[in-house]
């Protein structure tokens, strides 16, 4: 296989971090979503602290918070950005959220992947993966979409889930096991 970079953006509770694992599991090569943060803490000689409770915030005023000549949360996508486009340097991985398709559209080895699910699975994930309430769940997936949508909207100039913006879009309703093994054909058939 060739060097692929592939990029998942997902709605909450979908899977795709499930997915995205699995993948990366499934093609031997490394997955990125939380070690985004300890990556972008040595490249931006930020706290890791700092990074993780401003990470996937979008820049306005109501979420800035400034030091130095930047706003924090824009220090953090910058550092983001540049520990992306380095990990990219590095070979085949899997690399989940944080505008990574944006980041990485220059490059023609980049296939792009939104995942999505109906509110009724993505409620039964968000209860049995992260142990919310039932009647809490469907709260935390409307704040944390609406957090990310802000966030990639802002830096990317695209509406976040739009199909057009993806090489591939899919519903996990299928299971994250048929979602990778779709992920894994499209890939072979480059």
């Amino acid at each position: 296989m060739k060097d692929v970079i592939i990029c998942i953006g997902r709605e909450y509770g979908s899977g795709g971090r499930f997915i995205g694992k699995l993948l990366a599991e499934r093609l031997n090569i490394p997955c990125y979503d939380k070690e985004l943060i300890i990556q972008a803490s040595k490249k931006g000689d930020m706290n890791q602290t700092i990074i993780e409770s401003n990470d996937e915030i979008p820049n306005s005023m109501m979420y800035s918070v400034f030091q130095g000549g930047l706003p924090i949360n824009q220090q953090v996508f910058l550092a983001q950005f540049d520990a992306i486009r380095e990990i990219a340097n590095n070979g085949s991985c899997v690399i989940v959220g944080r505008c990574a398709d944006y980041v990485l559209e220059d490059r023609d080895n980049v296939v792009s992947i939104f995942i999505t699910a109906p509110i009724e699975e993505r409620i039964k994930r968000a209860t049995e993966f992260y142990k919310f309430e039932s009647t809490k769940a469907l709260k935390a997936i409307k704040k944390v979409d609406k957090k990310r949508k802000d966030y990639y909207n802002f830096y990317t100039n695209r509406k976040w889930g739009e199909a057009s913006n993806y090489d591939l879009t899919l519903n996990s309703r299928i299971g994250v096991e048929k979602c990778v093994d779709v992920i894994v054909k499209y890939i072979e058939s480059l």
